[in-house]
């Protein structure tokens, strides 16, 4: 099933179902009051039998969308270097600073965070940092919603806590990342989170097997399988549960494929106009423009 996340006309956040005719539905409480919280149906506050579709669908092209997740509740987790050849050419390029070519191919998962504040809808702009960062760069990405927390959840039952999947744009500004040597800064500033346009639960879509593309300005950059990172769903479960309680609602980005900006010599960083248009097979596509 596919969830997406609207503001209506009166303004107000709503909650709709994207039914198999491409219609959007809006749905409420059997009292009829809306449902304005993804997370409430993520975490079982609402089950989906007591929940009422509209009969009248609306096309998502005329909703005003937001993310399926608008304000997570905490930090989005997010992973490096997760597929080898994006590791090979991220510590190839010079930015991976105070990591040399031994250490390109990550023994562990490299988990970082962005700010519930980077997170922006479908369509929504992307700054462009203008006089603050010169190299800014994009990274298409699975993104794991959970439905079941837990600490210490074991790698063979880590699947059981997934409740679904979005895309998620990893936007990086790469000088900020280089010379402060580390990732958070660099990944949180307002709006390089863009996410959406939809969640697909995890019975609709296999998050092992599934096709990413990423184009800028229409030229195809980036194309890759989830079948090909390095740990997998259940290892990221397993590792940051190990110490962090997770919770309903929590996002993890998965990590980037080879084809980011910084992988071309001379490096290709965004720039104010350029079009970001990432596809993933079962959920698809969130597009955004960069803009001052």
């Amino acid at each position: 099933m596919k969830f997406l996340t609207f503001r209506d006309d009166a303004g107000e956040e709503r909650v709709a179902r994207l039914d198999g005719d491409g219609l959007a539905r809006a749905l409420s409480h059997a009292d009829g009051s809306p449902v304005r919280d993804l997370v409430g149906v993520i975490a079982g506050r609402m089950q989906a039998g007591d929940l009422v579709a509209d009969d009248a669908g609306r096309t998502p092209d005329g909703l005003r969308l937001l993310a399926p997740i608008p304000r997570p509740a905490r930090n989005l987790f997010c992973v490096g270097k997760n597929y080898t050849d994006h590791a090979r050419e991220f510590t190839q390029s010079g930015f991976d600073a105070g990591h040399g070519p031994a250490e390109a191919i990550p023994g562990a998962p490299i988990v970082f965070s962005k700010t519930p504040q980077t997170v922006v809808a479908h369509g929504d702009p992307v700054w462009d940092a203008a006089g603050v960062s010169e190299a800014l760069d994009y990274e298409a990405e699975l993104a794991v919603i959970i439905g079941r927390g837990g600490r210490g959840i074991a790698r063979a039952d880590a699947m059981a806590h997934v409740w679904g999947y979005t895309i998620l744009n990893d936007i990086t500004a790469r000088d900020w990342q280089k010379r402060h040597k580390q990732w958070h800064m660099a990944k949180s500033f307002d709006s390089f989170g863009p996410m959406g346009p939809v969640a697909v639960t995890a019975d609709e879509v296999d998050g092992a097997n599934l096709d990413l593309r990423c184009w800028i300005n229409g030229e195809l950059r980036q194309h890759a399988n989830t079948r090909d990172l390095i740990f997998d769903i259940p290892t990221l479960i397993e590792t940051i549960s190990a110490g962090i309680t997770l919770m309903p609602g929590d996002i993890i980005a998965t990590g980037t494929p080879e084809g980011v900006g910084i992988g071309f010599e001379p490096p290709r960083f965004l720039k104010a106009g350029d079009v970001m248009t990432i596809e993933i097979a079962g959920i698809g596509r969130l597009e955004n423009e960069v803009r001052p």
